[in-house]
């Protein structure tokens, strides 16, 4: 499959219009406000709603995962199930992950040593206080984003190219990522920097990432992003982690493909391709959630799947006085 014929030009890059798109609300009163952009598509590829800024350009951080694995799929890598969801994981470094990263290394001949993500502690909290209370120190392998690197190393070593230089942009490996993700977003890339992992990263827009969702969730059985969603709908918390609300939001919700991504950012679509993407400005967490769910909201998923996403509550003195909730234009599912 390709849509290599409609490829548009680069988006432009400036500064974001975003809009209010979250409130948080203590006692009735609005106490702060996130801004931020959202579109939803219709199955058509239609936008059916924007909020913000859709078209500038940005970082679309680990959302993007799923096209990257979509990429080195096309390039011959030939993992299915667990295994490739975690190569679209941002990972919560669980014994699980690590060891599906060791064997992703151990297929494809190399070692932990031969990984150029850079060491970190586990992302779980939990996980994470535990590794520090058992003396362990931040690894490679630990790192949320070491299933892909792993798998970029097992697609390097297969196809005959280089391996300590495979994070460079023009490495043959990031190259053909680069032509997929154009591919699938429909877009040039308007630039490439390095992301937080090492890795290199496409900028690309936000209605851009939204239509790379879509084509995902749409392309017929058996293609490579087909074998992507289907990895990480079946193994959710290979590509995230227990208790992450993106796993529990693809478990809630029969279809769904979701991947979240640093500094707020998320996309979803379903296998009719309606999809939607979020960007919080401030790069706010709790704010995404609650954002992504009350777009798939508008998108047209039954909003009793969706209900235990819609909102954050907010502690006072231990009691529950209010929340993180979507702005109204979002038709909030709190109401």
């Amino acid at each position: 499959m390709t849509y290599a014929a409609s490829i548009a030009a680069a988006p432009v890059i400036r500064e974001p219009l975003h809009a209010p798109v979250a409130h948080l609300v203590r006692g009735g009163v609005v106490e702060g406000v996130h801004y931020g952009s959202v579109v939803v598509l219709a199955a058509d590829s239609g936008v059916d709603l924007q909020i913000g800024d859709i078209e500038a350009a940005f970082h679309p951080r680990s959302a993007l995962k799923p096209v990257q694995a979509v990429a080195m799929l096309r390039a011959g890598l030939p993992l299915d199930g667990e295994l490739l969801s975690l190569a679209a994981a941002s990972h919560s470094g669980e014994e699980r992950h690590l060891a599906g990263t060791r064997r992703i290394l151990e297929l494809a001949g190399v070692t932990e040593d031969d990984l150029r993500n850079v060491p970190d502690l586990p992302y779980d909290p939990v996980v994470r206080d535990a590794w520090i209370r058992e003396g362990r120190l931040p690894s490679r392998l630990a790192q949320n984003c070491s299933g892909k690197h792993a798998a970029m190393l097992m697609t390097a070593r297969l196809n005959g190219w280089s391996l300590d230089d495979y994070l460079d942009p023009g490495h043959p490996l990031q190259q053909a990522i680069a032509e997929i993700v154009e591919d699938l977003t429909g877009q040039a890339i308007a630039q490439v920097t390095v992301d937080g992992c090492g890795a290199p990263l496409f900028s690309v827009s936000l209605h851009g990432l939204a239509r790379a969702a879509a084509r995902i969730t749409t392309a017929p059985a058996g293609t490579p992003e087909a074998r992507v969603a289907d990895a990480m709908r079946e193994h959710a918390e290979m590509a995230s982690g227990s208790g992450r609300d993106v796993a529990a939001l693809m478990r809630a919700v029969p279809g769904l493909l979701t991947k979240d991504g640093f500094e707020g950012v998320q996309m979803a679509a379903l296998p009719d391709g309606r999809a939607v993407a979020v960007k919080i400005a401030d790069g706010a967490d709790r704010a995404r959630g609650p954002v992504a769910a009350a777009a798939l909201a508008r998108a047209g998923v039954a909003p009793a799947l969706l209900a235990e996403f819609g909102s954050v509550p907010l502690l006072g003195g231990g009691a529950v006085v209010g929340g993180l909730r979507p702005a109204r234009v979002l038709d909030p599912l709190s109401g």
